[in-house]
C-alpha cells in the first residue's frame, strides 16, 4: 500500500505550499478545539477555500479538534463538527474519548482519526478504538518500529499514522501541565509555551536564590529540550511496519520549512515506491532538510532504547539552519528574462541566491539587475513583502522558494 505524506498546513499559505511541494494531505485546525492557538490556524469561511483548493490537487484535508475538553467546550462541538462537514473535510482528528462519542451522534459518517495526544501504545487498545469505529490511530510517538509493527499484525484493517519529522515533546504522548505551572497557558488547550525549551537550574530548599547548573556549563541546562525527529533513512522500517501515514509536525513553522521538508520526503517516498529493493537515502534529501531552521535530529523511540542517540539536546535550545529565506517566486516573464519575487528577508544586488522549485532540481543564480517594483534599479530588496524582479536566463515557476546560504 502506498503510504500516505501527511503536512501541517497553519495558514492558507502553509497548506498552498504542502500541497504544491508534494503533500497527499494537510492537517490543519479552526479558530477553535484544536492544540495550536497560536497558529493562524482558519475561519470555517477560509477553511471551505482551503479544502476547495486541496481537493482540487486530489489532496484530502484533516481537521484537528483535539483539545482535551471541559463541559464548557462541549455546548458549542456538536454545531461546529456538522459545519466541518458541510465544508467537506475528509476526517477530523480527535483525542478526547468524550468528543469521539459526539462526532459518532452528531455526524456519524465523518472518518475519525485518533491524535497521538490519546497516547495509544498497545494493539489491544487499537482493538478498542476500532469497535468505536476509529478509522486510523496516531501513534504515540514513544513507540519502537517493532512494537509498531506487532499492532499492525494484530489490526490489520486499522490504518496506523506515525510522526515522522519535526518537534517531539518531552512529555509522555505530548500531554503537558508544566506550561499551565509555568505561565497559566493550558498546553492541552491549545496554549502551550514550550516551557520545556527555556533554560533549568537546581535550587536547594534551604538555600534560596543559590542557583545551581545541573551541568558544568555557562549557558546553564536544558533538561526538557528534546531534538527534533528526522526518520527519512527509515522509509523501508515504517513500511514494513505497517504506517500508512507519515506525519510531518510544524503547524507553527513557516512555508519555508513545510515547503522544503515535503519536497524531500516526497522525492524520497516516490523513489522507494519505484524501487523499494534497492532504495537507500541520498545525501541530497538529507542536505534539504539541513537547510531549514530544526534542532539536532534524532531517530526518537523509533529504532528502540539500543539504537538511540541521546533525545534531549541538554546544552542549547538553538535551532541550527544553513539558509535564509529571502523570496517567493510570483512568475517569470520570458520577454524581459526577469524573475518577479516577493521578498521575505533581506538580500542584496549580486548575493547567490538558490532556487527550489515545487518539483525538478534545485538551481543557484546571482541576483543581477536588481529592481524595485517601480522597475528602478536597486541595491537591495527593501522591504518584507515588496515585490522584486532579477534578470535571469532561467525560468522559475510561481511558488519557487528563494533562499540564500
Amino acid at each position: 500500500m502506498k503510504m500516505e505524506l501527511l503536512a501541517p498546513a497553519g495558514s492558507m499559505e502553509k497548506l498552498k505550499a504542502a500541497i504544491l511541494f508534494g503533500a497527499d494531505a494537510v492537517y490543519l485546525s479552526g479558530k477553535e478545539f484544536g492544540l495550536r492557538a497560536f497558529s493562524d490556524n482558519f475561519t470555517l469561511e477560509e477553511m471551505k477555500e482551503a479544502v476547495g483548493f486541496a481537493h482540487g490537487h486530489q489532496v484530502k484535508v484533516y481537521v484537528t479538534v483535539n483539545i482535551y475538553a471541559r463541559n464548557h467546550d462541549l455546548e458549542n462541538l456538536p454545531e461546529y463538527l456538522r459545519r466541518l462537514q458541510e465544508i467537506g473535510a475528509d476526517a477530523i482528528i480527535i483525542s478526547d474519548p468524550g468528543i469521539v462519542l459526539l462526532a459518532r451522534e452528531t455526524i456519524p459518517n465523518m472518518p475519525i482519526h485518533l491524535s497521538t495526544q490519546a497516547n495509544t501504545t498497545n494493539w489491544a487498545a487499537v482493538k478498542f478504538w476500532k469497535e468505536l469505529s476509529v478509522q486510523r490511530i496516531v501513534l504515540a510517538r514513544e513507540l519502537s518500529w517493532p512494537e509498531i509493527r506487532e499492532i499492525h499484525e494484530k489490526n490489520g484493517a486499522m490504518e496506523l499514522e506515525a510522526f515522522i519529522h519535526g518537534a517531539l515533546c518531552m512529555s509522555y504522548s505530548g500531554r503537558c501541565l508544566l506550561s499551565n505551572y509555568m505561565t497559566g497557558r493550558d498546553a492541552n488547550q491549545g496554549a502551550c509555551a514550550q516551557a520545556c525549551r527555556w533554560n533549568y537550574s537546581l535550587v536547594e530548599q534551604k538555600r534560596p536564590g543559590e542557583y545551581f547548573p545541573i551541568l558544568e556549563d555557562a549557558r546553564g541546562s536544558y533538561i526538557f529540550n528534546s531534538k527534533d525527529i528526522c526518520l527519512l533513512a527509515q522509509i523501508p522500517l515504517l513500511d514494513r511496519a505497517g504506517i500508512c501515514s507519515l506525519k510531518i509536525e510544524g503547524r507553527m513553522k513557516s512555508a519555508h520549512y513545510v515547503a522544503t521538508i515535503v519536497k524531500a520526503y516526497r522525492e524520497a517516498l516516490d523513489a522507494f515506491e519505484r524501487e523499494p529493493g534497492n532504495w537507500q537515502v541520498e545525501d541530497r534529501w538529507l542536505r534539504e532538510i539541513g537547510r531549514v531552521s530544526h534542532r539536532e535530529y534524532t531517530t526518537g523511540f523509533f529504532l528502540g532504547d539500543d539504537f538511540q542517540d541521546a533525545k534531549v539536546n541538554l546544552n542549547s535550545n538553538e535551532n541550527d539552519r544553513s539558509h535564509d529565506f529571502v523570496g517567493l517566486v510570483l512568475g517569470y516573464d520570458p520577454d524581459e528574462k526577469r524573475l518577479s519575487i516577493e521578498q521575505r528577508n533581506h538580500f542584496k544586488k549580486g548575493d547567490l541566491l538558490e532556487f527550489v522549485p515545487p518539483q525538478g532540481e534545485n538551481f543557484t543564480a546571482a541576483a543581477v539587475d536588481l529592481r524595485n517594483a517601480q522597475g528602478e534599479p536597486a541595491e537591495a530588496a527593501p522591504h518584507p513583502q515588496e515585490h522584486v524582479s532579477i534578470y535571469s536566463e532561467k525560468p522559475a515557476p510561481p511558488w519557487t522558494l528563494v533562499r540564500r546560504a
